[in-house]
């Protein structure tokens, strides 16, 4: 038996307070439903948080209920998060990691995205999202990789040769993002390794792993796959899933051998 889909809780409250000055102004379900030219059914389902309240219906509540402007102040705060919620707590930590140990298999890791490439990653999402949410997306993706620039902060970034060859936005971008890679060569905080596609452990490719370490000697697990993730802070699993990591960085080239890889591939494109 499937889990019922639980709705956000700003549909709820929105509809709650749709309702309660619907009733406050003496104005039916029928009336504004004939106002907004949508069934009874839509309606209903808008107060109750079983259907997002949309911007007309609350316009038009708005005005038959003279709610000034109370009602359709609220169409922002129904709009889809910047980021899931799920992942806050990954990047609430990820802020104030000592020690940041990220693997992934198939994509160039965030902290290390061209805005060209995260553009691709983020307008090709599913199920697809708005230009605005994109567009806000994109602007806090490039935001986290300040964090890049802190000197005292330890990045380890393991990637799986086969991302190198994913073309992600066509042969420009990746010849962008590939460049990208290059300037952290030098880098005495940042140590980019790639796993040769023949050395890959099968451990390697059910998706990203990262491991975070706090000032105060705390790690943290995050796993991110198909439409999940998870971070987690039990020492058992994060003791084994970041055995699991280290077991994959130690089939990775040292950063002076990925680079000669990462300018093969650039020079094949």
């Amino acid at each position: 038996m499937s889990t019922p889909k639980e709705h956000p809780m700003s549909w709820k409250y929105c509809g709650d307070q749709l309702k309660r000055w619907r009733a406050q102004a003496g104005v039916t379900r029928e009336q504004l439903s004939a106002a907004a030219c949508y069934d009874i059914e839509s309606v209903r389902s808008m107060e109750a948080g079983r259907r997002k309240p949309s911007l007309k219906l609350l316009q038009v509540a708005d005005e038959l209920c003279n709610a000034k402007g109370m009602l359709a102040a609220a169409h922002p705060y129904l709009l889809p998060e910047v980021r899931p919620a799920r992942s806050d707590a990954f990047f609430d930590v990820e802020k104030e990691a000592a020690a940041c140990y990220f693997y992934e298999a198939l994509h160039i890791p965030g902290l290390l995205q061209t805005e060209n490439y995260a553009r691709t990653l983020l307008s090709h999402h599913m199920p697809p999202v708005g230009s605005a949410i994109i567009d806000e997306r994109l602007a806090f993706r490039l935001n986290r990789q300040k964090r890049l620039m802190e000197p005292e902060v330890l990045f380890s970034f393991t990637i799986y040769e086969a991302a190198l060859h994913v073309s992600i936005g066509g042969k420009e971008v990746m010849k962008e993002q590939l460049h990208r890679l290059l300037e952290f060569e030098d880098s005495r905080n940042i140590r980019i390794q790639i796993v040769p596609i023949a050395q890959v452990s099968p451990s390697g490719l059910p998706g990203s792993l990262t491991i975070l370490e706090t000032i105060n000697n705390e790690q943290y697990a995050y796993v991110e796959t198909h439409m999940t993730n998870a971070l987690h802070s039990e020492p058992q699993l994060v003791g084994a899933l970041s055995r699991r990591h280290a077991m994959i960085r130690s089939q990775a080239l040292n950063p002076r051998e990925s680079a000669k890889l990462i300018r093969k591939t650039l020079e094949q494109l």
